[in-house]
């Protein structure tokens, strides 16, 4: 019955928040249509695909970034979205890479995880955070970027981001924290203070 009940909820609110996004904007709807899709296919079944689990989450960040910008009007540059999708990608990897040292039988938690191994993920985690690294300085640069901001100096903000994927490194590898990205952020003070400057620095440099 709490199952059930749980289900039928979950459907109504799907319904309802979907019945909103139309109402706000045509193409917010389709943003929201197509993450609801999305999820329930992953529920259902691609969280039991090797690599592809990973990306289909990483796509959701990605979705939710754009139809927020969208439903506020405000415009979004490809090379953030790029940025978006890879910051996932490296916390859904190094989440993986947690659970897959913390369980003792990986196939008894989720079938896509047994196909994983740590160095496999260590791997794709440092092919993700160069490409993170790259993109983010791109991005950075781009004329939209600077037309928009009146400035080219938000570049010198790379070295905070790269302080700061190096920073959450040293959690997965040595304090063994990141199977919560958030409780990292917030337990890790050189983290949270590293966060804290970049939002200084970029407030300070586009104001």
């Amino acid at each position: 019955m709490g199952k059930n009940l749980a289900l039928s909820l979950g459907i109504i609110l799907i319904i309802v928040g979907n019945i909103i996004a139309s109402l706000l904007d045509g193409y917010f709807f389709l943003i929201t249509l197509s993450y609801t899709i999305m999820m329930i296919l992953y529920s259902l079944i691609l969280k039991d695909f090797i690599i592809l689990d990973v990306f289909i989450v990483a796509a959701g960040y990605v979705l939710r970034a754009a139809g927020g910008a969208l439903v506020i009007g405000v415009e979004i540059s490809s090379w953030l979205l790029i940025c978006t999708f890879l910051i996932a990608l490296f916390l859904i990897m190094a989440k993986r890479r947690q659970e897959l040292i913390i369980m003792a039988t990986p196939g008894d938690h989720r079938q896509s995880l047994s196909g994983y191994s740590p160095l496999l993920l260590d791997q794709m985690i440092s092919v993700v955070t160069s490409a993170t690294v790259v993109s983010y300085a791109f991005y950075t640069l781009s004329p939209q970027t600077v037309t928009k901001f009146k400035t080219n100096n938000l570049v010198f903000t790379v070295p905070i981001v790269i302080y700061g994927i190096f920073r959450y490194l040293y959690i997965v590898y040595k304090k063994t924290e990141a199977g919560a990205p958030e409780a990292a952020v917030v337990k890790d003070r050189p983290l949270l203070f590293t966060i804290l400057i970049w939002v200084i620095a970029v407030l300070i440099i586009i104001r």
